[in-house]
């Protein structure tokens, strides 16, 4: 059994066969873009945190190779201990030498270890340290004068030579580029550059586009363009600062992967974390009650996924915490697995919500109005409702014994022909005998096989408490 997922094998003869998302459009997409603009540009592909980005551009790398494609993919962040960035990604363009470019990539490497160089100390700093005592000033402002000057000069000096510099290292890397054999431009991906310290992320940006931008690469950011604004806010020290019109001056096109379909990820899941073992057991397939679990647990993920901003990461641990939890169910015994799932999900997402619900810290109203906040929709079809309300009851009744003799409100009254009525409102219920919640607690209240249990039930298998079984 699984508790994590695995990187995906990415075949050389067909990257995106193992992709269970159908992105191998977008890259088709994608690799016409760059095909197209072969002069060289930045894309950035723009994707929260969790959304699979790095996969799918090492899918795509892959399937650029393919294509003819020299492609280079650098990874910022496990790179950013080193101070400047210009020297590691120098080390990637080294990749591509051979015996016909290998001298223009040493011009390279000389003009590139004078950008490299240090700055010189401020000229306020320089005077500030040197004439540190009030009373030396007057004696020593004939010397700080000519310091000044010389100073000036030097970086004047030092100035007309950087340009230089830069003018002469971009002609050297634009003739290396061209030298590389092929027609079709190099593709240099840089990814994980939200995740490296703000001045390391800023400082690639600002190489890429005064040093690294020529004719014939084609940089792709695959980027959290959020987080990037974070760093360069911190690196900047502004909350102030217009990050879209910072970022502007370097990205040229911004693409985003669309979300893959939520059922199509939900039974992939399913299926990687082999549920079948435990719902398909020949056990558990002798009781006709829990013929649906699965069913119901596919559903039940594929609704609250659509309904959140939960990324395919969190989606992905929930599954595979699932997993785990059932293992600490005897294949004879009741999972509730819509019910079991929304818990879990509540406790991934809406941690404090869940912890409320641990400490019995609210009314059965106010649980009733958590569960409609997150599951109610005027859009939902009457199968949906029907079924949500269902897995309402099943929460309020397990609740209300979870406080047992502590109760100081009441569920539910009878009346004279003894059926429950339920004392508690919800947006599903629309008061007919088919569905509201007095009918669904008549049902819940009638079943022998859990009249018995609470919802500590779920809960301490779900803060894993319970044994897990192998």
């Amino acid at each position: 059994m699984k508790i994590r997922h695995k990187e995906i094998e990415i075949k050389k003869e067909s990257p995106f066969a193992e992709c269970k998302l159908d992105r191998v459009k977008y890259a088709n997409v994608l690799t016409q873009i760059v095909n197209t603009y072969a002069d060289g540009f930045v894309l950035a592909i723009n994707n929260e945190w969790g959304t699979g980005k790095t996969t799918f551009v090492k899918m795509w790398q892959q399937a650029l190779k393919n294509e003819g494609f020299q492609t280079i993919y650098f990874n910022a962040w496990e790179n950013d201990f080193d101070n400047n960035p210009i020297v590691a990604l120098m080390s990637e363009l080294k990749t591509l030498t051979n015996n016909k470019n290998n001298e223009v990539f040493k011009s390279i490497i000389e003009k590139g270890a004078i950008l490299a160089k240090n700055v010189l100390p401020t000229l306020v700093k320089s005077v500030a340290n040197k004439y540190i005592d009030f009373e030396m000033v007057n004696d020593a402002i004939e010397n700080v004068t000519k310091g000044t000057t010389e100073i000036l000069e030097k970086e004047i000096n030092e100035y007309i030579t950087k340009k230089k510099t830069v003018l002469e290292f971009k002609e050297f890397l634009e003739k290396y580029i061209k030298s590389t054999e092929t027609e079709k431009p190099l593709i240099f991906i840089i990814d994980e550059l939200d995740r490296c310290r703000p001045d390391y992320a800023v400082e690639v940006l600002e190489q890429i586009k005064h040093f690294f931008s020529v004719s014939g690469i084609v940089y792709v950011l695959s980027i959290d363009k959020n987080h990037l604004a974070s760093s360069i806010k911190g690196y900047y020290g502004s909350e102030c600062i217009n990050t879209d019109e910072y970022l502007r001056r370097f990205i040229d096109l911004e693409y985003s992967i669309p979300k893959p379909s939520t059922k199509i990820f939900c039974e992939y899941l399913y299926n990687y974390y082999s549920f079948a073992d435990f719902f398909s057991s020949d056990e558990r397939k002798k009781y006709q009650v829990f013929q649906n679990d699965a069913e119901y647990l596919l559903k039940m993920s594929e609704i609250l996924f659509n309904k959140s901003n939960s990324t395919l990461r969190q989606q992905e641990k929930m599954f595979a915490l699932t997993r785990l939890i059932l293992s600490s169910f005897q294949s004879t015994k009741h999972t509730f697995s819509n019910l079991l799932f929304f818990l879990i999900f509540i406790k991934t997402m809406k941690n404090q919500v869940y912890k409320k619900i641990r400490d019995n810290g609210y009314s059965l109203q106010e649980l009733c109005e958590v569960f409609d906040e997150l599951m109610y929709s005027d859009s939902e079809n009457e199968y949906n409702n029907r079924e949500l309300l269902y897995i309402e009851s099943l929460l309020l009744y397990l609740y209300y014994k979870n406080q047992g003799c502590q109760n100081k409100e009441k569920l539910f009254d009878s009346d004279n022909n003894g059926k429950k009525i339920c004392l508690v409102k919800s947006k599903f219920d629309n008061e007919t005998e088919e569905q509201s919640l007095s009918s669904f607690m008549n049902y819940i209240y009638g079943q022998s096989t859990f009249h018995d249990l609470t919802l500590n039930y779920l809960l301490d298998k779900i803060d894993l408490i319970q044994h897990i079984n192998k």
